[in-house]
């Protein structure tokens, strides 16, 4: 069975900075592509940010590109998401997505497989 476990998410000032990590179990890690969604109170939730299975290639909403960074370490099963210079606007729940599709529409959360139960980032103006 699959698993994926988010940790790392909290209040935070606006301009400070988080790290989320989400670690899978139940299946060979680089098996998967990766991707962070997030939903914010009211709202849709929203493709943020995905990663290949080898990590040479990573994609990102607009809005976060050059605060926000996504990384794995394969050996460690875990996929990494660095938040940086935090806005009110980022706050929301962030879910952990896993596919294994071969080709990864990684925007669309129907690609995605697996999916975390959630950790909440909050970040107060």
């Amino acid at each position: 069975q699959v698993q994926l476990v988010e940790s790392g998410g909290g209040l935070v000032q606006a301009g400070g900075s988080l790290r989320l990590s989400c670690r899978v179990s139940g299946r060979t890690f680089s098996d998967y592509a990766m991707g962070w969604f997030r939903q914010a109170p009211g709202k849709e939730r929203e493709f943020v940010t995905g990663i290949s299975r080898s990590g040479s290639s990573t994609y990102y909403l607009d809005s976060v590109k050059g605060r926000f960074t996504i990384s794995r370490d394969n050996a460690k099963n875990t996929v990494y998401l660095q938040m940086n210079s935090l806005k009110p606007e980022d706050t929301a729940v962030y879910y952990c997505a896993a596919g294994l599709n071969r080709y990864m529409d990684y925007a669309r959360e129907s690609t995605f497989d697996y999916w975390g139960q959630g950790t909440q980032v909050t970040v107060s103006s």
